[in-house]
């Protein structure tokens, strides 16, 4: 299958999930947490799984849409019937729009394993709706990219809490026939948006305050900006002022990443955030795009597959995410969704052989500048003590003043 017609299938089943979403080794085993986060939250006491045992026979899975696929969508994509067949565990997946369905959704206790990003996994974590990851029950475990694991958005204190999935950076995109000179800042949908007055895109969450904060971070040392996620109320007011500033030069903020397309193939939009994915469909709609990570950085998404501690079908659920995240299936998974596989043999599985390429799945270089999402939470993630830092809900509710303003 070509780039093209590959990238094709992944948006059609992505389109869903990207639009309202879609984030040190050693001995994960543990035997208990109850320890304290890098923020300094408490986690409950729960223990991991000690050893695998007879498959239950089902389990269920809650997910992003185009990450579980049965064939069912298009029976040409199936990544779970084999799996089915050899290990005896029945699988049914309810797929979710955003990571706030994903928590509430997993707080009823229905479901035994959840693909979370980064704006999820600290809620799921702190409520104990998921438990401490045993990764030496799964095989493909040492697979997994190095720098995915033990990462503030899955694990505490060198305990992981899932197995990392698949990755993306939050991209500037731009029309090369009406934007010049070409953009290497976010500056350009910030400081100097209004060069493209009405005609700046951005994308349509509270985790995009992250964005703004990025850029002040790089741009107002002053304000002491560490981690675009851990904001004391007077960054967190910071962040906010940009964006409202900004506001007024946004011709549309984006959910439906199809409707971006249509949006810079028409001119309607030429400067904003964006997905490699979308910037790939885009070019090969003859749209006059192109995208750069800016030298401030990127934010981005990290995904990890998480056990719920309600399950009943622990031994179904670990043979899942082992599954899930081998090699052929994360290969199958990266290409179908667009994104960059967790697991680095997966490149050598990919039907495009030029995937890992263009998703940089190989670049820690390129990843190292890549802030991906986290839980805002009032412990603040970067450490500090002497304050207190805003959460989520705080954020939910500053965006939502932003998109009125």
């Amino acid at each position: 299958m070509s780039t093209t017609s590959t990238l094709r299938v992944g948006a059609a089943a992505a389109v869903t999930a990207l639009a309202l979403a879609a984030c040190g080794s050693g001995s994960d085993t543990g035997s208990g947490t109850g320890a304290t986060g890098a923020g300094g939250f408490q986690v409950p006491d729960l223990k991991p799984l000690s050893a695998l045992g007879t498959p239950e026979g089902k389990v269920s899975v809650l997910a992003w849409p185009g990450y579980v696929e049965d064939g069912s969508t298009d029976p040409a994509v199936d990544w779970v019937s084999d799996f089915e067949k050899e290990s005896g565990c029945q699988v049914t997946v309810k797929t979710f729009g955003t990571s706030d369905e994903a928590v509430q959704l997993m707080r009823t206790g229905q479901y035994d394993v959840v693909s979370a990003s980064g704006d999820a996994t600290l809620r799921l974590i702190a409520a104990g709706d998921v438990e401490p990851m045993n990764t030496s029950l799964i095989t493909n475990y040492p697979d997994i990219f190095e720098s995915l694991k033990n990462q503030s958005w899955n694990s505490v204190k060198g305990q992981m809490y899932g197995v990392p999935h698949g990755r993306g950076a939050n991209l500037l995109m731009y029309n090369k026939d009406l934007v010049s000179p070409a953009p290497d800042s976010w500056s350009a949908v910030f400081d100097q948006a209004s060069a493209q007055a009405g005609k700046v895109t951005a994308y349509d969450s509270p985790i995009y305050i992250a964005d703004a904060a990025l850029y002040l971070k790089a741009t107002k040392p002053e304000l002491g900006i560490k981690d675009p996620y851990a904001l004391d109320e007077k960054q967190l007011a910071a962040a906010v002022d940009l964006l409202k500033a900004q506001s007024a030069h946004v011709g549309e903020y984006w959910a439906d990443y199809l409707k971006e397309i249509q949006a810079f193939k028409s001119g309607s939009s030429t400067v904003g955030t964006t997905w490699q994915v979308i910037a790939n469909l885009a070019q090969a709609e003859k749209a006059p795009v192109e995208v750069v990570l800016p030298k401030e950085g990127a934010t981005g998404w990290s995904d990890t597959w998480m056990v719920s501690a309600k399950s009943q079908v622990k031994t179904c659920a670990y043979k899942f995410i082992d599954h899930i995240v081998s090699p052929k299936a994360n290969a199958a998974v990266a290409e179908y969704f667009g994104e960059a596989p967790g697991n680095k043999k997966a490149c050598a599985e990919t039907t495009d052989p030029n995937h890992c390429t263009i998703f940089h799945a190989e670049d820690e270089e390129y990843f190292s500048k890549v802030a991906y999402w986290n839980t805002p939470i009032t412990a603040c993630l970067d450490g500090r003590t002497d304050v207190k830092c805003t959460d989520y809900a705080t954020w939910t509710k500053a965006w939502t003043e932003i998109r009125n303003s």
